[in-house]
Order: C-alpha cells, then sequence, then structure tokens
C-alpha cells in the first residue's frame, strides 16, 4: 500500500505571469536539488485540477523504504513551503491521507522529529540492516 502527500491551494482568482514563473522556478529548483532519481518528488498536475479554484495541486507518492523516507518528505514539504510563501493570499491544505500538516509561519511545513538527525541516522541504519 502505498502513501502519499498531497497539497493544494485554492484562492478566486488565477496565477498571474509573475507568479506562474516564480512556481516554475521552485519546481524546477526543487527537481534539480531532489535526492533520489527513481523516487517520485514534488508533482503538480498540470491542466487537471480538481477544483475551478485551484492554482496548485499535487501530490508525491512516499517511499516506502525507511532510509529515503524522511529525506522525501523533507525536501518535498520544504518546496510546498516555498511556494506557499509565494503565493500568499491562497488558502492551502497539505496532508499525507487524512493527516493535515501543520503550518508553521517560522518553519512552514513540517512534521514532528523530521529534521531530527538522530532519527534520520536510526533509519538510514536500519535501511542497511534490512
Amino acid at each position: 500500500m502505498s502513501v502519499s502527500l498531497y497539497y493544494r491551494a485554492q484562492r478566486a482568482t488565477p496565477l498571474t505571469e509573475a507568479e506562474s514563473a516564480s512556481v516554475e522556478r521552485i519546481v524546477a529548483a526543487h527537481m534539480a536539488s531532489f535526492p533520489y532519481d527513481d523516487e517520485e518528488s514534488l508533482y503538480l498536475y498540470e491542466g487537471s485540477v480538481s477544483e475551478p479554484e485551484d492554482i496548485v495541486d499535487g501530490s508525491t507518492r512516499m517511499p516506502s523504504e525507511p532510509d529515503r523516507l524522511l529525506p522525501v518528505i523533507v525536501h518535498v514539504l520544504d518546496s510546498v513551503t516555498e511556494l506557499r510563501r509565494a503565493l500568499t493570499d491562497a488558502e492551502w491544505r497539505v496532508h499525507v491521507e487524512d493527516l493535515d500538516i501543520p503550518w508553521d509561519e517560522a518553519e512552514g511545513y513540517a512534521l514532528p522529529g523530521m529534521r531530527d538527525a538522530d532519527l534520520t541516522a536510526e533509519l538510514g541504519e536500519e535501511g542497511v540492516a534490512g
């Protein structure tokens, strides 16, 4: 069974040209720095938004390997944080299945412990041992 991270921004007005350029720049930077060629990364649906007021809509399937899970979550949530900061007047929802990811003005989108170096090292060791 796969688990996915979903992200959506909505507002009544479509993206401006400048906003579209910002979104494209953020996505390109994300893709260039994504750590794994064989994992799904930030993926924005093009031309098939769920609701008319969707200005950003996408998802990322999470890796099943524990040693890859946290790096992917951190990278994608950092990118979604950057998108939200570029589109400040939109209403955002970011969630893993039914669990909403909280927004923090200082940190952005984050899950508890996702930047914990000890946890990352422990998961890396499990991936090597498993």
